[in-house]
């Protein structure tokens, strides 16, 4: 998508992808269906085999960028060719609700630079329903990228964007950062996200992991010990 006019209103909305293909067109199909403007869709793919990348630069709507593996990096080379003023990072695993970007840029309007929607998962797993609820809450500890991210274009420059140390935990920690610096809020609509990786491993024992692994991130571990953790654990 070229040819942006400055007074046009919409978001750039970045999505990493890695081997997504089964999932791209009814997440491209309903994140147009819930979109209130025309945004800027740029997808940055970290090295797909599976045939995603090809069915995304083949859509008119979408704008496709390659990268290294690692979510930290696509999501910086995503913002670098952004269009418009506020950014708004999304995974391939979450559909945000009807009109995300009407309350998105509503809230920027009011002036909020960095934000989230609450977060519901397609499961009613007690564990998951806890974890949900808890996203309510304007507290760092209670954030995570699932929930996605809007954020002002000039905030996240000043920022220096995300850490690309961490190949685990880049939204946390870049997250604690907008936190540290700036004001950060919970928008009451809720995005849904996908189970699947919790089912794939487990629910009580991904919730385990994530849970140590937030932990290790607190006490001052380094992004390499986080990845291996993760890569050791989790599938």
């Amino acid at each position: 998508m070229t040819g942006f006019s400055t007074t046009k209103v919409g978001l750039s909305i970045i999505v990493p992808i890695l081997n997504e293909a089964t999932v791209l067109p009814s997440f491209i199909e309903t994140l147009l269906a819930n979109s209130f403007y025309e945004n800027q869709l740029i997808f940055v793919d970290g090295g797909s085999v599976d045939g995603g990348a090809e069915y995304i630069s083949s859509h008119e709507k979408c704008t496709l960028l390659k990268s290294e593996k690692g979510r930290a990096k696509q999501m910086n080379i995503g913002a670098k060719a952004a269009q418009f003023d506020l950014l708004y990072f999304l995974h391939v695993d979450s559909i945000p609700p009807k009109n995300f970007d009407r309350h998105i840029l509503e809230k920027n309007r009011q002036g909020e630079q960095a934000g989230c929607f609450r977060m519901q998962f397609d499961s009613n797993h007690i564990a998951l329903r806890c974890t949900a609820f808890a996203t309510r809450f304007n507290n760092r500890f209670c954030r995570g990228g699932d929930q996605s991210l809007f954020i002002d274009k000039t905030l996240f420059n000043q920022l220096n964007g995300y850490n690309e140390l961490y190949q685990v935990c880049e939204d946390g920690e870049f997250i604690d950062r907008i936190y540290k610096q700036n004001g950060f809020c919970v928008l009451p609509q809720k995005i849904t996200t996908s189970a699947r990786r919790f089912e794939e491993n487990g629910v009580w024992q991904l919730q385990f992991h994530h849970g140590i692994i937030h932990l290790m991130r607190s006490i001052g571990c380094s992004p390499k010990r986080l990845s291996k953790y993760y890569s050791f654990f989790v599938k």
